[in-house]
């Protein structure tokens, strides 16, 4: 079964910073690995990726740097700013109280639950 893209665009900027909590990543890094860690449901492109990134940066949430690549070219690096990781934890929290009340809701509501 496909995913609802808008149930996905608006989890895409805490999935990206909590990505990069664990340390810098370039762009196509942060595909592969969102790629990976969601058994390969979320397909995100660089188109969304991108504008994404600059908006976080302008936000100072991230910044960017470049690295060397083993093949050459350097590669801009992204980097979760403390900024970003107090905004990080404020999402994650709102996101887990969101799908809280969300799997309330589709249970029976609170006034059902284990009936």
């Amino acid at each position: 079964m496909e995913l609802d893209k808008s149930l996905i665009s608006g989890s895409i900027p805490l999935l990206v910073m909590k990505l990069l909590e664990a340390g810098d990543l370039y762009g196509y890094q942060m595909i592969e690995e969102l790629r990976r860690r969601s058994d390969d449901t979320f397909h995100l492109k660089a188109g969304t990726l991108y504008p994404l990134l600059h908006g976080l940066e302008e936000k100072g949430f991230v910044t960017a740097y470049e690295g060397e690549a083993a093949a050459g070219k350097p590669r801009r690096y992204y980097h979760l700013t403390e900024r970003g990781r107090e905004a990080l934890r404020e999402k994650e929290a709102a996101w887990n109280e969101y799908t809280r009340a969300v799997g309330q809701v589709l249970r029976g509501g609170a006034c059902c639950a284990g009936a």
